[in-house]
């Protein structure tokens, strides 16, 4: 069970027959960002908010606000809080596995939030159980409850001691790739490029470390609030290089570590051994076929002029 910080929702994790208490906890936040407030230059008080009416720009009333539906230009449906609310489907405070699908088909390009799904108090050994056997099988949980006034698609996945549970996208919500991919050129690379590619691919090879992703721009906002808080110049933004090569293979064998950075390269490809060796021999060929052809001279001496 999570301590430190507040259940976002307590209910049951239900599969087959079986349930068991669990409790979600936020897994990523930005309560850490630095975040600013509008202030009045003038006054230097923090400016609040006011909604005003587009055409009388009179203000609004909290208790005069409601919602509408735009249906033309400047026409609205009104629709009351009520009435949405009353759209909310009533919670069974159930997440009910609904499938168990193998994690490769899982496409992430339909993740939205995650939470850690944790036992709450009774049904420890259900939970673990249902860990356990996800873990051994190599599968997610795909289960559906209602979550935060909406019903939404879960999907559950075995993490650590525990259970990470994603709210999913809907499929209307996610844009299609063909479109975002229809202007790419048809290409096909090969050859060098290619193996150049893969050799600089596989000296990058790596771990994944989320610890050592730095976040630039709120160290830059740290550094910033400091430096006004002690009355100190403000620092300046470092300068970000940009390199725009314009030979792709040369840059390629730079990245590599073929050629020295900044020297001239051939974008032509390199000459092996055994190709100058071909080479040598072709020469010699075309040499001793071109001194057959030319006539000799012994056998056609020089006449002197009389």
């Amino acid at each position: 069970m999570a301590t430190g910080h507040r259940a976002q929702w307590k209910g049951f994790l239900k599969f087959g027959e079986v349930s068991c208490g669990v409790a979600l906890y936020t897994a990523a936040s930005t309560s850490e960002r630095i975040t600013f407030n509008t202030i009045n230059k003038a006054s230097g008080n923090r400016v609040n908010r006011v909604f005003i009416d587009s055409e009388t720009e009179d203000p609004v009333p909290k208790e005069n606000q409601t919602k509408g539906f735009e249906i033309d230009n400047g026409q609205y449906i009104i629709i009351d809080p009520e009435e949405v609310a009353a759209t909310i489907p009533e919670s069974n405070k159930t997440l009910d596995i609904q499938a168990f699908i193998p994690c490769a088909e899982v496409d992430d390009v339909y993740f939205d939030k995650p939470y850690y799904l944790t036992p709450d108090r009774m049904g420890g050994d259900a939970f673990v159980a249902l860990r356990d056997g996800m873990k051994k099988s190599n599968v997610a949980a795909i289960a559906r409850a209602v979550l935060f006034r909406r019903v939404r698609t879960v999907l559950i996945r075995p993490h650590g001691k525990g259970l990470i549970a994603t709210t999913m996208n809907y499929d209307y919500e996610v844009r299609s790739s063909k479109k975002a991919f229809e202007a790419m050129p048809k290409l096909k690379i090969e050859g060098e490029m290619l193996d150049l590619a893969k050799h600089i691919i596989a000296t990058k090879k790596g771990e994944f470390d989320p610890a050592t992703f730095d976040d630039r721009y709120e160290a830059a906002l740290a550094e910033l609030v400091k430096a006004k808080m002690e009355g100190k110049s403000l620092p300046k933004p470092k300068k970000v290089e940009v390199s725009k090569p314009s030979d792709l293979l040369a840059a390629l064998r730079e990245s590599a570590g073929l050629v020295k950075a900044g020297a001239a390269t051939d974008s032509k490809p390199k000459r092996t051994a055994a190709n100058a060796n071909q080479g040598a021999t072709r020469q010699r060929a075309t040499r001793g076929a071109a001194s057959k052809a030319a006539p000799s001279s012994r056998s056609a001496p020089h006449r002197k002029a009389s």
